[in-house]
């Protein structure tokens, strides 16, 4: 079901306060980079019950990072991370436009926050706990699972997608059955919003110099699989951004040695096959011929297909 979202800039600028909000949701969300924190003072919106996230970058391993928390009055304790957090560089803190949010609340929306946010493992959740979910009653519990769907699309629209996993959670085999609906695993931490069961990824190949990958097309680039090989030892062919991305991913143990090869700890998202498959590989490769869907078909050759079926139908069309 489609959203419509309303951002307004308070500066008319993309890089000062925003204020967020979802048509006929009773929620809202204010970012604001961190040099402009004093300005909060003059929003109301801020001055209330509700979950905030610290954005930024963890100084060792150059990964995106995030604090997740929550207050009666979210200004009061964005204050004191002020001097007591260091890493961060932005906030976005949720709120509601009326008075229904609770302690409660905002305790169960933490708690759920900060499990989506590790399930979906693209930030580094820097909270040194995970806080258990308290009791609410039934319909508050669906009412704060509905707000959550709400948190993750405007956070996503304002360039973090903290609670979104890189792939659908479950992967039954390295090529799934075209057929076969992907079924969420047991114990599994849904997020608040999943696409249809019958959602099946497509999934490419890469089998070069005794390494193996297994990599998801997705709307964002390529997501190649945790387990997947590379290479040792890079070539003195491989481009100087690539080997920075490579060496970025072993410093945070994304990339590990495991029987004389790397092996990826968790799914990494490139932004081609091409930059995939090097990095993988070790050397300047063409991906779009690298990776392969198990019937053989290069990416290349996949993309193309689906070109040319568009320019048919929409000839037919006329």
């Amino acid at each position: 079901m489609g959203k419509q979202i309303r951002i307004y800039l308070a500066d008319g600028t993309s890089t000062g306060i925003r204020h967020a909000e979802i048509t006929n949701w009773s929620g809202q969300a204010l970012a604001c980079p961190r040099p402009r924190f004093s300005e909060l003072k003059d929003w109301g919106e801020i001055k209330r019950p509700g979950v905030y996230f610290l954005l930024g970058t963890n100084e060792e391993s150059g990964e995106d990072a995030v604090y997740i928390g929550e207050s009666e009055v979210v200004l009061d304790r964005l204050s004191a991370h002020l001097t007591g957090k260091n890493f961060w560089s932005e906030l976005i803190a949720f709120t509601s436009k009326d008075d229904n949010l609770t302690k409660g609340h905002v305790k169960y929306l933490e708690s759920r926050l900060i499990q989506l946010a590790s399930s979906a493992n693209r930030y580094q959740v820097t909270n040194t706990a995970s806080p258990q979910l308290p009791a609410l009653p039934r319909a508050d519990k669906d009412s704060m699972e509905e707000y959550l769907i709400s948190v993750r699309a405007l956070l996503g629209v304002l360039g973090h997608r903290v609670l979104d996993p890189y792939t659908q959670p479950a992967h039954t085999s390295a090529f799934a059955d075209s057929k076969a609906p992907m079924q969420p695993q047991q114990g599994e931490i849904k997020p608040p919003e999943l696409q249809p069961e019958t959602f099946v990824p497509v999934l490419f190949a890469l089998h070069i110099g005794g390494i193996s990958a297994t990599a998801e097309r997705t709307d964002e680039g390529l997501v190649v699989l945790a387990g997947s090989e590379a290479i040792t030892n890079a070539q003195g062919s491989l481009s100087g951004g690539y080997r920075a991305l490579r060496e970025k991913l072993l410093l945070a143990g994304t990339l590990e040695p495991a029987n004389g090869k790397l092996r990826l700890t968790k799914d990494q998202l490139f932004s081609s096959p091409s930059q995939a498959a090097a990095v993988l590989v070790g050397y300047a490769i063409n991906g779009r011929d690298a990776w392969r869907l198990k019937d053989g078909t290069t990416y290349g050759d996949y993309e193309q297909k689906i070109s040319s079926d568009l320019l048919k139908q929409l000839t037919e069309e006329k």
